[in-house]
């Protein structure tokens, strides 16, 4: 039996067309519509250019039959070689015209799926920023989308300019011989069977090579990077990823060049056979004229013709296979844009409280992350009530920032729930939830702004009054080497650019912290706040954060007991389950996990003190 999979999804990727195309209406309706004008009159000119280069050999032939005698023959050759450089001159300003309407489009829609890309990423949900096959998908959509798109609005201009002047080619070549039309099928066919075949092969070429070319991106990051050059040269690791860059890369090329090697020995005989069967054509075509049974003008109008006829068959055949191919790459498109998050706003909303009155509670709170086979958390309950700062202490990877997230709704658990005022949170829309929660997180990042616009990021729906910025800055203990900065509340940080100021780790967790007050939110949470920050930095922010707090909900999240010790209320996590709780000290006296924690911090202190 007939296997028709791989002719169905041909075909079907043909039909999805429509969708790139709605995307170029869309986007650039009014520079498509001049070009399609422009293609249409650029297809008239070939087919008016070989008519009057008939006449103009007819009517010259004419002339030198005549030796000179009849002057009319003169004018009649300079009307016909006056009208063909009309022809030609319009056809030159219709070529630049149309290159400036294609760059123009063409950087229209590479914006705009740019855009398109940015849409997604930031609304998908987190999950997929932990799944490898998404960044597949990214990648692809990420590398090929802004290229192809374009790509393929030429594509179909081309096929339209060929299709106009290869219907005009047709018809003068039926009305010297139909064998003619004959010959042109037969000697293209071939080649437009081999480009789409490679084209084929190529879109699953570079599918399969999708990872490898992230792991490769991911070497060369390595190495030119800040975030790992100080580890690179200490640890001397440059060679290292250099030469695993170079192997991965010489892989793929060879797959590469394999393809290309195949396709130029097919592309090859299908050439000779164009070759063939357009020099047997011209033999033809001399021997009809030798004959008597056309002229000169004829001779060389109708050569001109099949020869304009065989390059514009090809061309219309490429632009057919290069047209499969740009939109199996656009498939990419189709599929990272299609994405749906499942953290969606209910179809019917609760609005979400102005204040947060009774508290927040999570209730038998369980969570496994995609992929994973146990849960990250299970059975957790907590409540945290308003004007309370609560703290979760326990061992790296316990589930502390697990907790955190799906309290600001980056992920739904996968059992129990979580309460605000006894409302579901799925309840709310999620972007309106997150309004009223401020969180600096652990791995907090590092805006390449201004040290007023990285602070003001905390809540852009508020202008960055000068004054409010400075405040929350000097309560922050971040004022002081602000205003040591060149430009001060102006600088611009980090050396992604010109006149970029780095700052120090510390320094920048200060600025995260003044980004995370900047909100005017329910419920802070802090992920290990002090964690870059030296001990009278600390000190400095615990002496002011119930001030910076005015009476809000907290969470803190931290390593160090210092900053644990002014939690109303301490939660030990431990293997994803909540084991003890209560304060500082009840929690030392029952020597438990808690305890074990302190004690282990604490004794390097007291050897310390003993030693001195």
């Amino acid at each position: 039996m007939v296997d028709f999979s791989a002719l169905r999804f041909r075909i079907k990727t043909v039909l999805q067309l429509n969708r790139s195309l709605s995307i170029v209406w869309r986007y650039a309706a009014g520079w498509t519509a001049v070009n399609a004008f422009l293609v249409f009159v650029q297809g008239l000119f070939p087919v008016a250019t070989f008519y009057l280069m008939k006449q103009i050999v007819d009517t010259a032939s004419a002339v030198l039959g005549s030796s000179g005698q009849e002057s009319q023959n003169y004018s009649l050759l300079f009307v016909w070689v006056g009208l063909a450089a009309v022809v030609a001159l319009c056809a030159a300003l219709s070529r630049s015209l149309g290159e400036y309407t294609s760059t123009a489009q063409s950087l229209i829609l590479s914006d705009r799926v740019a855009d398109m890309l940015h849409e997604k990423s930031h609304v998908v949900d987190l999950a997929y920023y932990e799944d490898p096959s998404y960044y597949d998908t990214l990648h692809r959509a990420q590398e090929e989308a802004p290229l192809r798109l374009p790509r393929i609005v030429d594509g179909l201009i081309e096929i339209a300019r060929s299709i106009t002047a290869l219907l005009g080619v047709v018809i003068l070549l039926f009305s010297f011989n139909g064998f003619l039309v004959l010959a042109l099928l037969l000697a293209t066919i071939p080649v437009a069977v081999i480009r789409i075949l490679y084209s084929q092969k190529s879109y699953e070429l570079d599918k399969s090579q999708t990872e490898s070319e992230r792991r490769a991106w991911y070497y060369h990051s390595v190495l030119t990077d800040m975030a790992e050059a100080k580890e690179l040269r200490v640890f001397n690791l440059g060679n290292l990823f250099r030469e695993r860059f170079q192997l991965l890369k010489k892989i793929m090329r060879e797959q590469r060049l394999d393809l290309l090697r195949s396709r130029a020995v097919m592309d090859m005989i299908s050439q000779l056979l164009v070759v063939m069967v357009l020099f047997g054509s011209v033999v033809w075509i001399v021997s009809m004229t030798v004959k008597g049974q056309s002229t000169l003008g004829e001779l060389v109008a109708f050569y001109l013709a099949f020869q304009g006829g065989l390059s514009y068959m090809q061309s219309l055949f490429y632009a057919f296979a290069e047209l499969y191919e740009d939109n199996l790459f656009l498939s990419n498109l189709h599929e990272f844009v299609g994405i749906q998050p499942e953290i969606t706003k209910p179809s019917s909303p609760v609005p979400v409280p102005d204040k947060v009155k009774t508290g927040i509670e999570c209730k038998g709170l369980e969570f496994t992350y995609p992929g994973s086979t146990s849960p990250a958390i299970k059975g957790i309950d907590l409540t945290l009530s308003p004007g309370e700062v609560i703290a979760l202490v326990g061992d790296n990877g316990s589930g502390k920032t697990t907790i955190v997230k799906l309290l600001c709704r980056l992920y739904d658990p996968t059992a129990g729930k979580i309460t605000v005022d006894n409302i579901d949170l799925r309840k709310f829309d999620p972007v309106e939830w997150r309004k009223r929660v401020s969180v600096v997180f652990q791995d907090y990042a590092h805006y390449a702004l201004t040290v007023r616009e990285n602070i003001w990021l905390g809540n852009i729906a508020v202008p960055p009054d000068e004054e409010s910025i400075k405040k929350v800055a000097h309560h922050c203990g971040a004022a002081s080497f602000i205003e040591k900065l060149p430009d001060a509340y102006n600088t611009e940080l980090g050396r992604w650019f010109t006149d970029g100021h780095e700052l120090s780790i510390g320094e920048w967790q200060k600025i995260a912290l003044a980004r995370t007050f900047w909100r005017d939110a329910d419920i802070f949470i802090f992920d290990e706040p002090s964690s870059s920050l030296d001990p009278i930095a600390e000190e400095q922010l615990l002496q002011n954060f119930r001030t910076l707090l005015a009476e809000r909900s907290a969470i803190l999240i931290s390593h160090r007991f210092s900053t644990i010790q002014m939690a109303d209320c301490i939660y030990v996590v431990k293997e994803g389950q909540i084991v003890e709780k209560g304060k500082h000290d009840d929690l030392v006296k029952k020597k438990g996990h808690y305890a074990e924690l302190y004690h282990a911090q604490a004794k390097h202190y007291r050897s310390q003190g003993r030693t001195g």
